[in-house]
């Protein structure tokens, strides 16, 4: 199955790249893509238990669902995956 998210706290390339190989490292997802400009993340999956871990995923590194709460503790570990991502 293929699904787009819209996720918050989406800020730059350096996001896409956390964002992408957390998504492609679980099980039963794959062909993880961002569009930044548009704070979107489409991914493959096998099953809807592999597309709740990727929003689980998501949520734990920084980019929460759009409309879920986005706390700053959120927001501050979106930061540090955007870091993570510049560099890696």
């Amino acid at each position: 199955m293929k699904t787009t998210l819209r996720i918050q706290n989406l800020k730059c390339g350096g996001c896409a790249n956390t964002i992408v190989s957390q998504l492609n490292a679980l099980n039963k997802v794959s062909d993880v893509s961002v569009v930044v400009d548009k704070a979107e993340v489409t991914l493959q999956h096998e099953d809807e238990l592999a597309l709740l871990n990727a929003k689980e995923t998501l949520k734990l590194i920084g980019y929460p669902e759009e409309g879920e709460v986005n706390s700053f503790g959120t927001k501050a570990k979106s930061y540090v995956s955007c870091a993570i991502g510049k560099m890696s």
